[in-house]
């Protein structure tokens, strides 16, 4: 008995000293002039998730499909992965460089419906959006296409 108490004891110890793990989480916007600049650069899209944390449907895209997108290398520079809660009065800076809230920004783009998927240019310019969850089966099959379809759009303004 002594013995499997100093077993446990000494595991519990030498638990504390692993430093905790946090879960990964898809950035919140906090400024669209620095993603912009990243945009530009990789002349990629800005895909932001308007989601609210009390909607489940909002939890599956997040974590069933634009987790994975975040962990997955070959979207590296293919997108920039963002979130937004559309109830939130956090500040963030918009494209124009102008301070507002995360919940103004929703509101001023018309946000009613969640999970809304949009994918911005660097001017701030919608590119596609994915209004609700559709079809989870097809769900990456539609972010894929949205994300080709917005880089198509901003290679041929860049020509």
């Amino acid at each position: 008995m002594k013995l499997t108490f100093l077993f446990l004891f000494s595991n519990f110890i030498a638990a504390s000293w692993i430093p905790s793990v946090q879960a990964a989480n898809l950035p919140f916007v906090k400024d669209f002039t620095v993603e912009a600049k990243e945009s530009r650069k990789k002349q990629a899209p800005i895909l932001v998730l308007f989601m609210s944390s009390s909607c489940p449907y909002c939890e599956i895209v997040l974590q069933d499909f634009l987790l994975p997108m975040q962990r997955d290398h070959a979207y590296d520079n293919r997108v920039i992965l963002r979130q937004i809660e559309t109830g939130s009065s956090a500040k963030m800076i918009d494209f124009n460089g102008v301070v507002t809230t995360q919940n103004a920004f929703s509101r001023k783009l018309n946000v009613w419906g969640i999970p809304r998927v949009v994918l911005f240019d660097s001017n701030g310019q919608v590119l596609t959006s994915i209004n609700g969850l559709l079809t989870v089966d097809y769900y990456l099959a539609y972010l894929d296409n949205a994300i080709d379809e917005s880089q198509a759009k901003i290679k041929a303004a860049n020509k």
